[in-house]
């Protein structure tokens, strides 16, 4: 079926520009209202980077809180250069036909202007790079979760450019070029559960196993946590994230039409129901309310909807968001197992609630939901899952979770290996810096330093630092040191 009329002027340029802005009216081509509606979305999505930014950081102690704010944020300005210097062209670019990773045609956005974009007829090329350039820059963020208290920021920012560069723009062409060989065969993969969560969540694998656990997280061989050093970040975290994801997923729909609606609903539901799943699994255990489990509960539906909001309906949403929060609750033991101080969690929430979303895509995709957008009515993209008589897709998430896992996975080990043996990238810092902590060694900035008097607690021993021409204070019989009230600092 032919493409609908999208603005007042039917697309006929065969320019690689889309046509002459000096001759003609280019957007003549596109609704204004489309425009405007994911002009707005990619905002919203750039919210998510400091979003992550703060809740890593509440997550983390405080002694390195603010390094974590620093290198997603950083990761931001890093990645919107790459997606522009050929981030984009190897992504997207429309002549590429290896199926695996796209060529330089478009290096330095060349000839991304008034063309419709590989999303549909609804969208120009150059807003649709810089949308999805938001999702490159998201994803990186993700992984920089695996660099808490113990890597340098150097060769985290290194890292961002050339991880974006060997495995986010490959598996973006694999889901989302049209050229691509997961697109061809018809894998269902909305908005990124391959390459911005499956990806995501095995590169933070891949990073927590190459730096190794935090000093002091245990016992050799043993991975234990640490209290969260501010819940009210964790929670702006959150709530960032979570209006960010509206535009994430609804934005996907490559217009304001009816698909974004219910990608848009799919989203609010499968996180409110995935967040009150998690939060009653963590107090049958406690027999008190979590706010983290709360948080990381909403994290999880949300991820799981990523790649399903776009095909599956209200009451799918629901068993997205539960399983998720269900499945990915007990997956943030597998670090206990694997020995690996995942600190973030980031494999749990993000890698297997991803493989969950694709999961429930072959499950209860359907094609009403498909065709929502208007754009490819009676086409074969419109098949939907079991439920929906399309026996072949399940086979086909299957495989397309397994290629991510694996490639995301061994391609980032790589990367980090190398680099551990280049002059000048040695990924950890030593174990002094560690003790300190990574705000003070890195940065020489703290995220809360007006509540500190001195950054070690073993300093306030009297005995051990004398303040010089005062007297030593006297502490009650029986007592080594200051009350607890006196202390409002930790390691």
């Amino acid at each position: 079926m032919d493409a609908p009329v999208v603005g007042p002027v039917p697309y006929n340029s065969t320019e690689l520009t889309g046509g002459d802005s000096t001759t003609q009216n280019l957007n003549a081509y596109y609704q204004s209202g489309d425009i405007a509606f994911i002009i707005v979305a990619t905002a919203m999505v750039m919210l998510m980077v400091p979003g992550l930014g703060y809740f890593y950081s509440g997550l983390a102690r405080r002694k390195s809180a603010l390094s974590l704010i620093l290198v997603c944020f950083m990761s931001y300005f890093v990645v919107s250069f790459q997606w522009y210097f050929w981030g984009y062209s190897l992504a997207f670019s429309p002549t590429a036909s290896n199926g695996f990773i796209g060529n330089l045609d478009n290096f330095a956005l060349m000839n991304v202007l008034a063309a419709p974009s590989p999303a549909g007829p609804y969208l120009p090329s150059l807003l649709f790079a810089q949308f999805q350039g938001q999702f490159a820059a998201v994803t990186v963020a993700i992984i920089l979760g695996a660099f808490a208290e113990r890597a340098r920021v150097f060769p985290t920012i290194v890292f961002s450019f050339v991880w974006t560069t060997l495995v986010y723009c490959p598996l973006a062409c694999w889901a989302w070029n049209p050229s691509g060989w997961a697109f061809k065969w018809g894998v269902l993969d909305f908005a990124g559960g391959g390459p911005v969560e499956i990806a995501s969540g095995m590169g933070g694998l891949a990073y927590s196993i190459i730096l190794g656990a935090r000093d002091g997280s245990g016992p050799k061989g043993v991975i234990t946590t640490h209290r969260p050093h501010s819940m009210s970040n964790v929670v702006l975290g959150t709530v960032f994230l979570w209006f960010g994801w509206f535009g994430f997923n609804a934005g996907t729909a490559a217009g304001a039409n009816l698909r974004a609606v219910m990608a848009f609903i799919v989203t609010n539901i499968a996180g409110c129901t995935g967040g009150l799943a998690w939060v009653v699994m963590d107090w049958r255990l406690e027999r008190k309310w979590s706010v983290v489990g709360l948080c990381s509960g909403a994290i999880a539906g949300l991820v799981a909807a990523t790649p399903s909001s776009g095909y599956i309906g209200p009451h799918a949403a629901v068993a997205c968001g539960v399983s998720s929060a269900v499945i990915c609750n007990y997956a943030t033991k597998l670090k206990f197992f694997m020995r690996v101080d995942d600190t973030m969690d980031i494999f749990a929430v993000h890698g297997i609630a991803g493989m969950v979303g694709l999961f429930i895509n072959g499950l209860f995709g359907a094609s009403y939901i498909s065709g929502l957008d208007g754009v490819f009515i009676g086409d074969a993209a419109l098949l939907g899952g079991w439920f929906n008589h399309n026996w072949r897709q399940l086979g086909l998430q299957v495989a397309y979770i397994c290629a991510t896992s694996a490639y995301s996975f061994v391609v980032t080990a790589l990367i980090l290996f190398a680099m551990n043996f280049i002059p000048g990238l040695r990924l950890r810092v030593t174990r002094e810096q560690e003790h300190v902590g990574i705000d003070e060694t890195e940065l020489g900035e703290f995220a809360f330093d007006f509540v500190e008097v001195r950054r070690d607690f073993d300093s306030w021993a009297p005995e051990s630092h004398p303040i010089e021409g005062t007297p030593e204070k006297q502490h009650e019989p029986g007592t080594s040191g200051p009350s607890t009230l006196e202390i409002s600092s930790e390691k």
